[in-house]
């Protein structure tokens, strides 16, 4: 499997479509509280449906260590699975669009990546930098 990963300001998932805003940036203002989103397309091949998968979205430093907000590792889990409608030929691949929330955090100056993993798997990481405030 494999995602495609957008950081966004808000997104969120529809009957199956992404609505998105404030999407694909890399950088942003450090020790500023902001609220941020994914926007996620897992490609889920044919043998992998109908079958629960573990999500798990980490927030990573410069240094490869989890972010840790109030004392918790900022991360997300989840339990997905992808089921496959009636009359589809074999083999086609599906997309399942989701679009999970970070709550509010304010970080400082540095790199991070949010690192994504499926059925403890590496699919996705997308970089950005919090920048110190123009003068």
């Amino acid at each position: 499997m494999n995602a495609t990963v957008l950081l966004c300001d808000y997104a969120e998932e529809r009957l199956g479509k992404l609505y998105i805003m404030g999407a694909g940036w890399d950088v942003a203002i450090a020790d500023v509280p902001m609220q941020m989103s994914l926007a996620m397309v897992i490609h889920v091949p044919w043998d992998q449906t109908n079958k629960p998968h573990d999500l798990k979205i980490d927030l990573m430093n410069q240094d490869g260590q989890p972010v840790v907000v109030d004392g918790v590792n900022a991360h997300i889990y989840a339990k997905f699975e992808s089921g496959r409608p009636a009359g589809v030929p074999p083999g086609t691949p599906f997309n399942m669009p989701l679009a999970p929330r970070i709550p509010v955090i304010s970080l400082p100056v540095g790199g991070y990546t949010v690192d994504i993993a499926i059925d403890d798997e590496p699919v996705a990481s997308v970089p950005f930098r919090m920048t110190a405030r123009p003068m």
